[in-house]
């Protein structure tokens, strides 16, 4: 890996932790937070390689115990509780967005709908939709109702989906040879 692509990735992660810090809305079970907001950009600015391996590395940090997930927590009980289902779809989501981001022959303004459909797909559908048989699994919650309370979120998330690509896509425009090279 070149030089440029450990420090962007290492700003991503960085940015990841720092995001984590950012006050949650409390609710049971599962708060809202804009954590995902940062693996959709993990995703969709390093590519899917780099944007898997990179939040997988912030997985790792936690799971060793390093404050790194939101609210300031880590720890291994976190990746077997009510939030599980979201921190195991997390490097795949980045990844997959990365991926699909990566087909896209250029990013410009142009094409900002086809980088929102691809958020929205792994960044916002595939994520919750894991974050709901997670659910089910650590609370016995059925299916229906785990997937009915992921509605609570959506518009969150959507706005998150349209913030990541603004934001992909104004990065790219400017800074595409520094991202993809």
């Amino acid at each position: 890996m070149k030089t440029r692509h450990l420090t962007l990735s290492a700003i991503v992660l960085a940015a990841l932790i720092v995001i984590a810090y950012i006050p949650i809305i409390p609710l049971p079970l599962v708060p809202i937070t804009i954590q995902n907001l940062g693996i959709m950009l993990a995703g969709a600015l390093l590519g899917g390689r780099k944007g898997f391996i990179t939040v997988a590395l912030l997985l790792l940090l936690a799971m060793l115990g390093l404050p790194v997930l939101t609210g300031g927590s880590g720890g291994f009980a976190r990746f077997f509780g009510a939030t599980a289902g979201y921190l195991w779809a997390y490097p795949v989501g980045a990844g997959l967005i990365g991926f699909s981001v990566a087909k896209l022959k250029q990013l410009n303004r142009l094409n900002f709908l086809s980088v929102l459909v691809i958020i929205l797909v792994f960044g916002v559908l595939f994520i919750d939709g894991m974050g709901a048989i997670g659910l089910t699994l650590v609370t016995k919650m059925p299916l229906s109702k785990s997937l009915f309370l992921q509605l609570t979120y959506m518009p969150g998330d959507v706005i998150k989906a349209i913030v990541a690509s603004t934001i992909t896509v104004a990065l790219h425009t400017r800074f595409g040879k520094f991202l993809n090279a």
